[in-house]
């Protein structure tokens, strides 16, 4: 998948106006979350992308390793995107499915054990949601009529 696609499928999973809010929600995602796991985890997550979008989770990012929450994430997500935290939500889970769906299961498989899923812990099990309910795709749009889901 090229950048064109990948920005294109975001548009229309996520019912964007265009390009440019499907960047800011792609590189909100993604530096975000290269902030948050290792350097070494980033770049075998960010090596399946396409090159435009592997930059958010590597050269984009400052300091990898940041120790902090989801609820931390949305927060930092959201205020790049400009959005609020549930649309932040939504946004996020989408483009971690459509991730899973381009990179290799053991990569995948490498992020999900960077973070720690349980409420107890930094409730990162909400980032997976729509890749653990079965994935997205044109029947879930439309029995959940796309947009932010709690």
């Amino acid at each position: 998948m090229d950048f064109d696609e990948f920005t294109g499928t975001v548009i229309h999973r996520l019912q964007l106006p265009g390009t440019g809010e499907a960047v800011r929600s792609i590189r909100a995602t993604l530096t975000t979350l290269g902030q948050r796991i290792p350097e070494g985890a980033a770049e075998d997550l960010a090596a399946s992308l396409p090159m435009e979008i592997d930059w958010y989770l590597t050269g984009a990012v400052a300091e990898h390793g940041e120790r902090f929450d989801w609820r931390e994430y949305l927060s930092r997500v959201s205020e790049i995107e400009h959005s609020d935290p549930s649309d932040a939500a939504y946004h996020a889970r989408v483009i971690i499915d459509l991730v899973s769906e381009l990179v290799p299961p053991s990569d995948f498989r490498q992020l999900r054990d960077q973070l720690p899923e349980s409420e107890d812990d930094e409730n990162w099990g909400q980032l997976f949601d729509v890749v653990d309910t079965g994935g997205w795709n044109e029947g879930r749009e439309s029995a959940t009529g796309g947009g932010p889901q709690s």
